[in-house]
């Protein structure tokens, strides 16, 4: 994870964190707050309702002409001029009728089109009447449609048996209902128990299901928190009426309604945006102040991780605790530096004296062996046959001292940059036959089988260095293997062409294959050598572009392999 990503995270849990209650408070408070807003629409649908109510407790003073009826009646006169008298002095009343005590009607009066409409009455069947007698009340009926508008049918008892029969219009009071608002799309609507609303063509009609209003009735739940029609959403609440079968809904737009809650949750959702936009600028600012000498640090010590101490850090790019800090490691790498040159200068002298001790000792013995034959010979004491094998001896003596100087001459150059080979096209498997053929007396005398299993194979290679490596590598193996076989194998590959030596060998451990191409390193200081066969046969193969690595178990014996790269065309 980046520095930035850690810093913005940061930022944010410091900011961010203590708004999490404050915003589940929020939450809290926002669903009170819309129950609060349901609750007004609640109450003003019960005042609605009381208002009907209270529309329908004015009929028992304005049935006060019902006297007036009953004197007709007893007088045997007509009661109808009494029964248009009320109805114009009363504009809520449709029609007024007179009916028997068995319910059958008898006098009739109102508006022609509600006589056109209205068949003679006959309630002879309905028990209410039966009701009615036995406890005089004024009886009022549920609604019902009539051209458009909403009626509701009354029926109060006379002193004489009779009964007053009427159809009340509530289209005043609905159209004054109607008019009233909250806000813009808030309004009071008139119900029926199917969820239809009573309006006219010149009334507002909502576009609600009325399958959805019906369902909210039949639930008892007075708040509905979510009335959904195909265009838009609603809320509100019902009560129910005095009338039976009706209700009276106040519905307002969801959106008009909660309109502060969504203000409130936009300015919130504003604040959260802006921390989180500082946050993240702030995180910016801080990671490129932090990052820069940070990161001038971390890739200074990877450079000395890797050994190069030449590397210093420009001071200014700090502040603060970091300006010291990359004092410190300046001063540090500083002293690492000379600590290492010290380091070295005593390996170096101590090595200086390991070789000149081992090369002293290499020399001295066949100096001393020259000198001793060349004595015994100027003497003129030794026979033919002496003569030639001191000869014999002399000229291996002088083959190991042009070996060793070569091996030195080698490390130098190497040391010095100037090797460089001199490439031409090279057959492996003539190579390396070449090599066996050289050393396959050595390898008879130890009683060991020296093979070659290389195809032909074609690469381009400086062919004596090349030779030079693999004499190294065979001549390690036969010296390291007391038994069982030397063997040098190639091939190719998608990386490029290979040749192997591989043995039946005393083997090497992990820790023994540490170092093992440095110079100067022996595992058995017992066996000859001077340890720099391995290491200039690397930088051979290296100078190539190519690789030599080793493999090798204790007791199993070791493989040697060279790799040249695959030559671009």
């Amino acid at each position: 994870m980046s520095l930035f990503s850690k810093l913005f995270k940061l930022f944010l849990a410091v900011v961010l964190l203590p708004l999490v209650p404050m915003v589940l408070l929020l939450a809290y408070y926002q669903e009170h707050l819309k129950d609060n807003i349901l609750e007004t629409h609640a109450n003003l649908a019960q005042i609605v309702s009381s208002s009907m109510n209270q529309h329908i407790e004015d009929l028992g003073w304005r049935l006060s002409f019902a006297s007036h009826v009953t004197d007709a009646l007893n007088a045997k006169k007509d009661p109808v001029p009494v029964l248009r008298d009320a109805l114009s002095a009363n504009p809520d009343f449709v029609m007024l009728a007179v009916l028997s005590p068995e319910g059958k009607e008898l006098f009739r009066a109102g508006d022609k089109q509600i006589l056109r409409d209205v068949p003679a009455l006959d309630l002879s069947g309905d028990p209410a009447l039966a009701e009615i007698s036995k406890k005089p009340r004024l009886s009022v009926s549920s609604f019902d449609v009539v051209d458009g508008r909403p009626i509701s049918e009354f029926i109060y008892p006379l002193p004489n048996g009779d009964f007053l029969y009427g159809i009340m219009s509530f289209f005043g009071f609905l159209s004054r209902m109607q008019e009233q608002r909250i806000g813009v799309t808030g309004r009071i609507y008139l119900v029926d128990q199917n969820g239809e609303v009573f309006a006219d063509e010149y009334q507002y009609r909502p576009a609600f299901d009325a399958d959805s209003l019906k369902n909210a009735f039949a639930s008892g739940k007075r708040l509905l928190k979510n009335l959904k029609t195909p265009q838009e959403a609603y809320v509100g609440a019902y009560a129910t009426t005095p009338i039976l079968g009706a209700y009276v809904a106040v519905l307002q737009l969801k959106g008009e309604a909660y309109r502060s809650i969504y203000y409130t949750n936009i300015i919130l959702a504003l604040f959260v945006l802006t921390i989180a936009t500082l946050s993240y600028f702030g995180a910016l600012t801080f990671a490129e102040r932090l990052g820069e000498p940070i990161g001038a640090l971390s890739e200074a010590a990877k450079e000395v991780s890797a050994g190069n101490l030449e590397g210093k850090i420009d001071e200014d790019i700090g502040w603060g605790e970091f300006k010291g800090l990359i004092s410190q490691f300046n001063k540090m790498t500083a002293d690492l530096k000379d600590y290492q040159v010290l380091q070295l200068q005593a390996q170096v002298s101590e090595m200086k004296e390991h070789v000149f001790r081992a090369v002293a000792h290499d020399l001295r013995a066949p100096l001393l062996g020259l000198q001793g034959y060349l004595y015994i010979l100027q003497s003129g004491k030794a026979s033919k046959e002496e003569e030639k094998e001191y000869l014999a001896q002399m000229s291996r003596a002088a083959r190991d001292l042009s070996s060793l100087l070569e091996d030195v001459l080698d490390v130098s150059r190497v040391q010095a940059g100037m090797l460089s080979p001199r490439k031409e096209d090279v057959d492996g498997a003539d190579l390396a036959k070449s090599v066996t053929e050289t050393l396959a007396p050595t390898a008879a005398e130890k009683g060991l089988l020296l093979e070659t299993d290389v195809p032909p194979l074609r690469f381009s290679a400086d062919p004596k260095l090349i030779r030079r490596v693999l004499m190294n590598l065979v001549s390690n193996a036969i010296k390291f293997t007391d038994k069982g076989h030397v063997r040098v194998c190639g091939g190719r590959d998608a990386n490029g062409c290979w040749l192997a030596v591989e043995d039946s060998g005393i083997g090497m451990s992990e820790q023994d294959m540490k170092g093992l191409f440095q110079k100067y390193h022996q595992i058995n200081s017992d066996k000859p050598g001077y340890g720099l066969g391995l290491f200039i046969s690397r930088q051979i193969v290296t100078a190539h572009g190519g690789t030599l690595d080793v493999t090798s178990r204790p007791g199993k014996g070791s493989r040697f392999t060279v790799t040249f790269p695959k030559e671009s065309k």
